[in-house]
């Protein structure tokens, strides 16, 4: 049995702590970062449905931001911290500040969605409406369609003193009811939930006018409530906190039970973050809700609505394809291309590594095909692979894991079941992995298992032959397309070790001695990318480029900003949170930060140490530069070699460093700046256009030699 917390040796001490006025407070670094993918919505050289769809994601994360950074501010608080974070706020100061920017930010989400894109919108033929609007023929349409649909699943629930207040669940929109009793005139709360499984935005027979369901019900409310008088009527909608918090987690000797158990309590827990009320709704109803969900009155939000703008993704799969960007068809990546036969990729990896850079090289050809083809090769004996995010219920990855294990291949998947927000659909996987006979683990108590990994053992002649991938995205084929990320394809018996032993890690209780091209936390990764920072700031003219999703962690922070002031030249593509503080003199004067956003998510996690045109060292992987990848999950990046294959790296990096469109940049004051529009190509264009290069070259490379 694995001891909670048991980890490999080596894992370096860490710098100390920079001043609090050098560090930016990290949830206000991810408000700037939202932020900024609403200026995208905000900008009108974007297609309309995009500045939609944007407009829709913004939502998406103040949601997931309030279930879980919010959340812990507030258990914090409920809990009397004082102690502040690093930047040197203590946890109220933060919601506090919180507050602020997120009042500012619907703010502008109100606007621009009323004042611009909905009249956008009706301009281009999509209209969303009110019930007011629309005539006796529509209305006797949608009554047919509320008796027929929408009112056999809906539930009244009024608060009395033989009913408490219902639970309301998390991201749930609902109805506040006043109803009034005509012959005694007593006046009654009731709550009715809108259920998620029901279209939030009824068509109608036109196909141009939406309806928001909420209005289809409270048209009908007399329905719900016979021989009522209808008093008034509001949508509001609750978040709650979605931290999984596992009692006595290093004690369970079943961790998928745990989860379940853990899910179980996350959906009776009562414990609101955040109330999102209609701006019209009677002060009376306003404080009954708060009184009744044990809120604050600054946990509340007052909205000209419509609530819960995440909706709006619907309206992005319209057939309109006029007002939206043109689709991105991804490119086979050269070596991996074919004349007209069927591809080897183990051939292929027997000659060289091969990078892929997704969504650019397409995933299906690539990681997909190479796992595909391992599944149904007869001289394969084992894969395995680790799963983090899957696609529900229609992911080809894990149905050739599936087949696999059918024909008899010894087959081990790492499903890590507290990936947020994924338990659920983790867990209907493992059981169905472990019904077609794969040996399903669950990784290390104590520790979240991040690293993308996945290792196919063949059988060869007498010998036997490893091949692997190792990336920075999930093995997740609707992400791949949207998401970018790098990931390595290789046949190199020193990879192919470190992998296995990382596999016999996860699943034994072994502790590797050391790995040979593999940067693994939490036992070799911190110490090594502080000795790499080191290297280079003591070498007098280092130079060092990074590229990561969020960088956070105060010891590495420390160590770039030591490596400024030796005269080390550094390059940060930070996509969302940064905690350093660039551009200070005599501090992290030679330090810039940027960050690249627009149609494709930046995934991606690129290490470049040294100078190009020298001697580099280069890495990619599944780590972010945050003390919880470095400490607290196993997470792996490669050392990469091949100087071609370092090209295709320093192309990535260049691409993202250059004059941009997509791009920002940090200054010492905090303040994230927008580069100057121009006609020139965002680097999403650059990239796609390098892969049609790339694919128009093979093809006729392939003609000559047909």
């Amino acid at each position: 049995m694995v001891v909670s917390g048991d980890s490999e040796p080596g894992a370096g001490a860490t710098p100390s702590a920079p001043a609090p006025s050098l560090l930016l407070n990290r949830e206000l670094s991810w408000l700037d970062w939202n932020r900024r993918v609403l200026a995208l919505a905000e900008d009108p050289d974007q297609r309309l449905l995009e500045r939609v769809k944007y407009l829709a994601i913004v939502a998406a994360n103040l949601d997931e931001f309030f279930q879980v950074r919010v959340a812990g501010l507030r258990a914090q608080v409920d809990a009397g911290v004082t102690t502040p974070t690093s930047d040197g706020r203590t946890p109220r100061e933060q919601l506090a500040e919180i507050r602020v920017q997120v009042l500012d930010q619907l703010r502008v989400q109100e606007e621009l969605l009323h004042k611009e894109i909905l009249p956008a919108l009706a301009e281009r033929g999509i209209r969303l409406v009110s019930w007011a609007d629309i005539d006796d023929v529509d209305r006797a349409r949608l009554r047919q369609l509320f008796e027929e649909q929408i009112l056999p699943v809906l539930t009244p629930q009024s608060v009395d003193r033989a009913h408490p207040f219902p639970y309301v669940s998390n991201l749930s929109l609902n109805l506040a009811v006043v109803v009034r009793d005509p012959s005694t005139t007593e006046t009654r709360f009731a709550r009715v939930k809108v259920p998620g499984l029901l279209q939030r935005l009824q068509a109608l027979p036109d196909g141009v006018r939406f309806v928001a369901i909420e209005q289809v019900i409270a048209a009908h409310l007399d329905a719900l409530f016979p021989g009522m008088e209808i008093v008034s009527h509001h949508p509001f909608r609750l978040t709650l906190d979605a931290n999984l918090a596992l009692e006595d987690e290093d004690d369970a000797d079943d961790l998928l039970e745990a989860i379940q158990s853990g899910l179980q309590r996350r959906l009776r827990m009562n414990d609101a973050v955040r109330l999102e009320i209609d701006r019209g709704m009677s002060a009376r109803v306003r404080d009954f809700l708060i009184t009744e969900l044990e809120l604050e009155s600054d946990e509340v939000y007052v909205l000209d609505g419509p609530l819960g703008l995440s909706s709006l993704w619907s309206l992005y799969s319209l057939n309109r394809p006029d007002l939206r960007d043109e689709p991105w068809l991804p490119q086979t990546p050269p070596p991996l291309a074919s004349s007209g036969g069927p591809v080897d990729l183990f051939a292929i990896q027997r000659e060289g590594d091969v990078i892929v850079h997704h969504p650019y090289d397409s995933f299906r050809t690539s990681v997909e095909a190479f796992l595909t083809q391992a599944a149904s090769d007869p001289d394969v004996l084992a894969i395995k692979h680790t799963l983090y995010r899957t696609s529900g219920r229609d992911n080809p990855i894990v149905r050739a894991l599936i087949r696999a294990a059918q024909t008899g291949k010894e087959v081990v998947a790492l499903i890590e079941l507290k990936a947020r927000f994924d338990e659920g659909s983790n867990i209907e996987w493992a059981r169905r992995l472990e019904q077609a006979g794969v040996h399903v683990v669950y990784g290390i108590v104590g520790l979240k298992t991040h690293a993308k990994i996945a290792l196919v053992v063949r059988r060869e002649g007498s010998q036997i032959r490893r091949y692997c991938h190792i990336g920075t995205g999930n093995y997740n084929p609707i992400t791949a397309d949207t998401y970018e990320d790098v990931g390595l394809l290789s046949a190199r018996p020193e990879l192919g070790a470190d992998i296995s032993e990382v596999f016999n890690y996860l699943t034994g209780c072994g502790r590797p001695l050391g790995y040979r091209r593999l940067l693994v936390a939490p036992a070799t990764l911190r110490s090594r990318l502080l000795e790499e920072i080191r290297r280079e700031a003591e070498s007098g003219e280092g130079r060092i480029a990074i590229k990561v999703n969020n960088l956070s962690d105060d010891g590495i922070i420390e160590a770039l900003y030591a490596a400024s002031r030796a005269g080390t030249e550094i390059d940060l593509i930070v996509r969302s949170i940064c905690r350093l503080r660039p551009g200070v003199v005599g501090l992290s004067d030679r330090i810039r930060v940027r960050s690249t956003l627009g149609r494709f998510l930046e995934h991606s996690r690129v290490f470049r140490f040294g100078h190009p045109d020298r001697t580099p060292r280069y890495f990619i992987g599944s780590a972010d530069l945050m003390t919880r990848n470095l400490d607290r999950r196993v997470e792996t990046l490669v050392q990469i070699d091949d100087r071609a294959l370092q090209q295709r790296l320093e192309e990535i990096l260049a691409v993202n460093l250059e004059p941009n469109p997509l791009s920002w940049t940090l200054g010492p004051d905090a303040v994230w700046r927008r580069e100057p529009q121009t006609d020139a190509p965002t680097s999403h264009e650059r990239f796609q256009a390098l892969a049609r290069q790339r694919a128009i070259a093979e093809d006729k490379s392939l003609s000559r030699a047909g």
